[in-house]
C-alpha cells in the first residue's frame, strides 16, 4: 500500500476549512493508501495522537510571522518524517510559507508533491511579495495541483502560470455528519419554538475581518424594523469580536453563542430563515460554511467578491442573494427581500440544497480525491 503524507497548517479536532479538508482527504484514502499527517499544534508543545486510524504527529509553535506559524523544531521534525516514513505522495496544503520552504528542502527527489492550493496570501501584502517566488518555486516541481474552485483558478495568478497542471476539487460538506438526529432537531425546533414570529439569521465563522461580521450587523441595524429579525453570530472569537460586539451594544437581537457543540451548530443551521455569509476578501477562498448551510437548504446573502470561490458556491438569483461587496445597505435590502417573500426563500433553498448536493457532498470530493491520486500513482 502506497503511503501519503499530508503537510496542513493544523489538523482536526482543531476546525478550520483546511483542515476540514484535510481530513476528508485522509477519510477518502482510506483502505486504499496509508495516511499520516504533519501539522502544527497551538501549544508549544507538540505531540502525536490517532485521528480515526491517521497518525497526527504535531509540532508545537513559537511564533507567528505574517499569521504564518514558525517553529524551532518543525525542520527536524519534517526531515525525520519523510526519512523514517518514506512517502510515495505528499500533499501540501497552501498557503504557508514556513511549511512550503521546509517541503522544498526536504522533499526526497522520488516523491510526488500535490499542492493543495486553498488561498492567496491576500492581506498581508509584504509578505505576499516575500513569498511570491517561493510559491511558484512549490508549483512549478508539483505533479499536480488542486484548486477548490474554477473561480479562484481563473482568478489566481499563481494559479493562472501552472493551470495545465491544476484539477479543480470542490470543498465538501460531509452529509453523513450533518444528517439530522435527534439532539440537533430538538435543538432546531426549541429555537424556532423561542423566536417564533421573528426572522432567524445565522452567521457562522471565525470571528475575524475578512469574515465581514461588522458588516451584517450594520447592514442589520440600517432596516427600519431591524427588531423583526434575530441574529445569531456562532464561532470563536477573533480579532473582529470587539468591532462586533460595538456594533451590536444595546441590540438584544444579536447573540453570540460563541463556539457551540456540533449538535447545536447543525440545530442553528436547520432553524435558520436565512444563512448570512458576509466575507469581503478572497481570504474567503471557498466557503464550507455556506455549503453546509444550502445543504440543509437555506438561502444565503453573500458578498461579491471577485476572484473568490464564495460566488462559486452561492449562485446569485438562483441559491441566494449576492450584493455589491460591503455595500452594508444592499446587504440589509436583500435580508429584507429574503424575510418579506417566503414563496422566493423557498425557491431559492430548494435550489441551494440541489446544488449542494449535485457539487458540494463528500461521496463527489472522496471520487475525485482517489481519482487524482490514481492518477498519480500509475
Amino acid at each position: 500500500m502506497k503511503r501519503i503524507l499530508q503537510i496542513s497548517n493544523y489538523y482536526p479536532p482543531d476546525i478550520g476549512g483546511i483542515e476540514i479538508i484535510a481530513k476528508a482527504v485522509s477519510d477518502a484514502a482510506r483502505g486504499h493508501y496509508e495516511t499520516r499527517v504533519l501539522c502544527f499544534s497551538h501549544e508549544k508543545q507538540g505531540r502525536s495522537d490517532d485521528v480515526d486510524g491517521v497518525l497526527v504527529t504535531r509540532c508545537g509553535t513559537q511564533k507567528k510571522l505574517f499569521s504564518q506559524q514558525l517553529s524551532i523544531r518543525m525542520p527536524t521534525l519534517m526531515k525525520q518524517t519523510f526519512r523514517d516514513y518514506r512517502p510515495d505522495i505528499v500533499i501540501l496544503h497552501m498557503p504557508n510559507p514556513f511549511l512550503a520552504f521546509l517541503t522544498l528542502r526536504y522533499l526526497p527527489k522520488n516523491t510526488a508533491l500535490i499542492t493543495y492550493y486553498h488561498s492567496d496570501i491576500v492581506r498581508q501584502r509584504l509578505g505576499e511579495k516575500i513569498f511570491r517566488r517561493l510559491f511558484l518555486r512549490v508549483l512549478a516541481i508539483s505533479r499536480a495541483i488542486v484548486a477548490t474552485s474554477p473561480d479562484y483558478l481563473a482568478y489566481s495568478r499563481y494559479l493562472r502560470q501552472y493551470a495545465k497542471k491544476c484539477t479543480v476539487i470542490p470543498n465538501c460538506v460531509d452529509e453523513n455528519a450533518l444528517a439530522p438526529e435527534e439532539k440537533s432537531l430538538a435543538f432546531a425546533a426549541s429555537l424556532r419554538e423561542k423566536y417564533a414570529g421573528q426572522t432567524i439569521l445565522v452567521g457562522l465563522g471565525h470571528q475575524v475581518g475578512y469574515k465581514g461580521f461588522p458588516y451584517l450587523v450594520r447592514a442589520l441595524k440600517s432596516l427600519p424594523d431591524s427588531s423583526r429579525f434575530t441574529l445569531f453570530l456562532l464561532g470563536r472569537p477573533g480579532d473582529a469580536t470587539p468591532e462586533i460586539r460595538r456594533e451590536a451594544a444595546g441590540m438584544e437581537n444579536v447573540i453570540l453563542p460563541g463556539q457551540v457543540p456540533d449538535f447545536e451548530r447543525k440545530g442553528y443551521l436547520m432553524a435558520c430563515d436565512i444563512f448570512c455569509f458576509p466575507s469581503v476578501t478572497r481570504n474567503e477562498a471557498f466557503g464550507v460554511a455556506l455549503a453546509e448551510a444550502m445543504f440543509y437548504g437555506k438561502p444565503a446573502v453573500t458578498f461579491t467578491i471577485p476572484g473568490s470561490g464564495v460566488n462559486y458556491v452561492n449562485k446569485n438569483g438562483s441559491t441566494g442573494i449576492e450584493v455589491p461587496n460591503r455595500d452594508e445597505a444592499a446587504y440589509g435590502a436583500a435580508l429584507q427581500q429574503l424575510a418579506d417573500d417566503d414563496a422566493l426563500r423557498e425557491r431559492l433553498g430548494k435550489q441551494a440544497a440541489q446544488r449542494a448536493g449535485e457539487l458540494f457532498l463528500y461521496k463527489q470530493f472522496r471520487k475525485s480525491v482517489l481519482q487524482l491520486l490514481g492518477d498519480i500513482s500509475s
